[in-house]
């Protein structure tokens, strides 16, 4: 006899909305993955997700689309014809301007139609990508998952023009994530708060595409920084940092550029929107190489000691699956939550997200 269906309370919604399941994982040619969070209380701020493209989106779908639009938008509407797609709406456009001549409208046409062309091309990219969001909002229960959640939701949103517009991700996405994330001016008016005041709903993020050559492309938005193992050497590298973009935390720094950056609150202006080459590249060389995700439950990045221990583990576990490596770290995360309820420093404890790519 079936269970009764109860409805689940706020905190179980938001951690059954944050937490993956394991058939979401990407299956690509020489890389291995796996991921796991627990959260501090019942619910938390971390979030991690696969990004498996073939099973989120119908590529094929897409694909198709986009070459029928290559065609059409070729095509002269016909006389009394509805409009059929933006390229038509555009036209029609010109052809009320005094300035119009048959010339614009077909080179216009044929700059969409180009690409549309481009878009199928880099939609094909898809079926050998896998994508990897880590959020962390600051704190642990409700609020900072619903945070967390918020992020989720906008990065999704945003996917979806993306793919549609480009046929990948582009340094678009993280720009308009990070505005939706800044406070506006108004809000903070209503609020009654000052500039100085700190009423910042927090969270970093980096989001990730792995490639089965072990190539790795990210931004990072305050989160601390990917570490990498080497098989070969049996040590983690020293990656340097100075080489990779890192942004701000989601929502405290706009560009000097971006027309709407007096709506929002910024801790300073950047001096330009994110671009291509903003984007950070790790690539995993040799078979056996591990890149590991993690948040600041588990290492905040800067304690030697505890680079030291993680490497240890690594050592260790190194030969074993990702998903084992993974259960290692998190084993020893925990511990380290033990001996701080031990020291009596409880509140130190924290939400923990590992996240495991491994080149086979």
């Amino acid at each position: 006899m079936p269970k009764p269906y109860s409805t689940p309370t706020i905190d179980e919604y938001l951690r059954q909305r944050l937490m993956p399941v394991e058939g979401a994982i990407p299956h690509l040619p020489g890389i291995e993955m796996f991921g796991s969070s627990i959260p501090a209380g019942t619910v938390g701020g971390d979030l991690f997700e696969y990004i498996n493209f073939q099973q989120r989106y119908d590529i094929d779908a897409r694909i198709e689309r986009a070459q029928h639009f290559a065609v059409e938008f070729l095509e002269p509407l016909p006389p009394g014809s509805p409009i059929r797609n933006s390229v038509d709406d555009h036209v029609e456009w010109l052809h009320s301007r005094p300035d119009y001549t048959p010339e614009a409208e077909t080179e216009y046409r044929f700059a969409r139609n180009s690409e549309q062309i481009r878009v199928a091309e880099d939609l094909r990219e898809l079926y050998s990508t896998a994508g990897i969001l880590i959020v962390d909002a600051q704190g642990h229960g409700i609020i900072p998952a619903k945070i967390a959640s918020t992020v989720h939701d906008t990065f999704h949103a945003l996917m979806l023009t993306e793919l549609d517009r480009y046929g990948k991700t582009t340094p678009r996405l993280f720009e308009n994530l990070n505005l939706r994330m800044a406070q506006s001016v108004t809000a903070r008016n209503a609020l009654g708060l000052s500039e100085t005041e700190q009423a910042r709903e927090i969270a970093t993020m980096l989001y990730g595409e792995v490639h089965p050559g072990g190539n790795f492309r990210f931004a990072n938005f305050g989160h601390p920084p990917p570490l990498v193992f080497s098989a070969k050497s049996s040590r983690l590298l020293s990656v340097h940092e100075d080489h990779m973009a890192q942004f701000l935390a989601l929502g405290l720094q706009l560009p000097a550029d971006h027309p709407d950056r007096l709506r929002y609150f910024s801790m300073n202006l950047r001096k330009r929107r994110i671009r291509s080459d903003d984007i950070s590249e790790i690539t995993l060389i040799n078979p056996g190489d591990i890149l590991i995700l993690y948040t600041d439950g588990v290492y905040d990045g800067s304690d030697p000691q505890a680079c030291a221990s993680l490497e240890a583990i690594l050592q260790q576990h190194h030969q074993k699956s990702a998903k084992d490596i993974c259960e290692a770290l998190m084993e020893y995360a925990i511990q380290q939550d033990e001996l701080l309820r031990q020291a009596g420093d409880e509140a130190l404890i924290d939400d923990k997200t590992v996240f495991i790519v491994k080149r086979t």
